[in-house]
């Protein structure tokens, strides 16, 4: 069900110093900041050859990305992100699995313009999973 591996998405307690960080030490193609209101982040997409990082930075009051970074002062992965052909089926599929869709259960718009659902991180080994309709 699950396709090929969008982005790696990194909760950063300074956006501008680690988009800095693997432009120049790295050598990566960094894109600019992005900001998401529906999802209180603002990111950052750092292009790679196989599949992109996504740096997570909180935006607004109530950003969910606050939290982790209140637990992780550091900051850490995040989430990551998996492709599905459709996301409604996947969903589906998933429910009827015993998983859980975080939210509302209803696919929200993306940073890359698409639809996404997250996944309860207990219900996949604690990690937060997100599915992107490609």
């Amino acid at each position: 069900m699950i396709g090929r591996l969008n982005h790696v998405a990194i909760a950063v307690p300074d956006l501008q110093a680690a988009a800095a960080q693997y432009e120049s030490t790295l050598g990566a193609k960094v894109g600019p900041p992005q900001d998401e209101p529906d999802h209180g982040v603002t990111v950052v997409f750092i292009e790679l050859p196989n599949t992109k990082i996504e740096l997570l930075f909180p935006l607004g009051e109530g950003s969910p990305i606050q939290n982790f970074l209140d637990k992780n002062p550091s900051g850490g992965i995040h989430h990551i992100c998996y492709e599905v052909d459709d996301i409604l089926a996947a969903r589906a599929h998933l429910q009827s699995q015993g998983a859980r869709v975080l939210g509302s259960g209803e696919p929200k718009i993306g940073a890359h313009g698409k639809p996404v659902l997250f996944l309860h991180p207990k219900d996949f080994t604690g990690c937060l999973i997100e599915l992107e309709q490609i």
